[in-house]
């Protein structure tokens, strides 16, 4: 089905992103609604909608734009004001809680391959791409599918059950810290933490108060947003170097694999080097005033793009069971990481950010805590959910290593 705005329609698609985003944000801090539903919501509500009827193609070159500059641009936006000291605190936590996660997938998948290895074809492939995707990320899932080469219906079908699964498990992961139930079972110390600073007056909800006014000059926006660009710009082309001088092949140890892999990552580049800065010139990066609001903006810009691959007709048509595996394995994946989340202590944000990054990936992990506010926790799920790049592709050659045996 055309859409209302073509694909490669730029301009208008620029507009729509924006002006969904700015939707969001306005009903967030304006409304009874906006009280009770998280904009990162409203954001992926509105973009799903002008997806489903029409309004926006599923697919275009604006959605590109926003996945490869404005995201890694909130990073350094969002982390130049991070307390360092809770990065070393958290870090080691959650790479524990990470691995249980990555378990949970491996166990969805399993759990979805013997319930319907009989009516999806070459499931076997499926299955191991998802479970090397729902480890790492969209790196995983395009290595894991230029090895096994399914076939492109199957693919294609699989790309478009995979982006309304990731539409659904948001909704659920931004729901569940919401909930009063799910915070006194679990525990919610960041959730807590921003309420006892947030001072809620008459008539005023929780978002509008963080978010009040404050003092940001031409200044502050001009560093901050040249520091991020140029920090986004030496990473991404550091990587490319490494990447170009530290080759890999079939005889490379697993070790040596693995450290290659850590060493050329772009997004972990790009996070380290953020800190080195943080490090180096704290006065500075703790007066960027702005910084927090720009890389916030821009985030909302991603939520809406997050939403927009949402087609409930695609689904219908092309990839009905695909849908209910890859939802299978993510609310195995959620079960899991609850379970033991619960045993270890772990807070509902730890955990929802767990399998957030494992579904996801470290960018999505990162975007979820940004907008809830939880800030102490961004530059730990972007660094620990790295690691699922690395072991991502490894999980996904044990699984079809199994099931191709089955």
């Amino acid at each position: 089905m055309e859409s209302l705005i073509s694909a490669n329609n730029n301009l208008a698609l620029w507009a729509f992103v924006m002006l969904a985003a700015a939707a969001a944000i306005l009903i967030e801090q304006r409304t009874k609604l906006g009280a009770k539903v998280p904009g990162a919501v409203i954001a992926l509500l509105i973009a799903i909608a002008a997806s489903n009827f029409g309004v926006v193609p599923v697919d275009a070159p604006v959605y590109d734009a926003v996945w490869g500059y404005v995201v890694p641009l909130a990073i350094p936006l969002l982390l130049f004001q991070l307390n360092l000291h809770a990065l070393v605190k958290e870090s080691g936590r959650l790479l524990f809680l990470f691995l249980i996660s990555s378990v949970g997938t491996v166990l969805g998948v399993f759990l979805g391959f013997g319930l319907l290895k009989d009516y999806i074809p070459e499931l076997d492939k499926i299955a191991a791409i998802i479970s090397a995707s729902y480890t790492g990320g969209g790196v995983n899932l395009a290595a894991m599918t230029a090895k096994l080469q399914p076939s492109p219906t199957m693919i294609s079908a699989t790309y478009v059950a995979d982006n309304l699964m990731m539409a659904c498990y948001f909704f659920v992961l931004i729901a569940l810290p919401a909930s009063q139930f799910v915070r006194k079972f679990w525990g919610s110390p960041y959730q807590d933490q921003n309420e006892r600073h947030r001072v809620v007056e008459d008539g005023d909800n929780a978002a509008a108060s963080y978010w009040k006014p404050k003092e940001i000059s031409l200044q502050n926006i001009a560093i901050a947003l040249g520091a991020a660009i140029l920090l986004v710009a030496v990473a991404f082309n550091l990587s490319a170097f490494l990447k170009g001088i530290l080759t890999v092949t079939e005889e490379t140890s697993v070790v040596v694999t693995m450290l290659v892999g850590l060493v050329t990552d772009k997004y972990l580049l790009l996070t380290t080097l953020t800190f080195l800065v943080m490090l180096l010139f704290p006065k500075c990066t703790e007066k960027l005033n702005g910084s927090q609001e720009l890389g916030t903006y821009c985030i909302y810009l991603f939520f809406v793009v997050i939403g927009v691959p949402a087609s409930i007709p695609l689904i219908i048509d092309n990839a009905p069971l695909l849908f209910v595996f890859t939802m299978t394995v993510a609310l195995v994946n959620l079960v899991v990481t609850l379970f033991f989340g619960k045993i270890f202590r772990f807070g509902i944000e730890e955990i929802t950010l767990a399998c957030n990054a494992n579904v996801g990936g470290p960018t999505t992990a990162a975007a979820l805590a940004i907008g809830q506010g939880w800030r102490d926790l961004v530059g730990p799920i972007l660094v620990i959910g790295t690691v699922g790049y690395i072991i991502g592709n490894y999980i996904g050659a044990m699984v079809y290593a199994v099931l191709g045996s089955m």
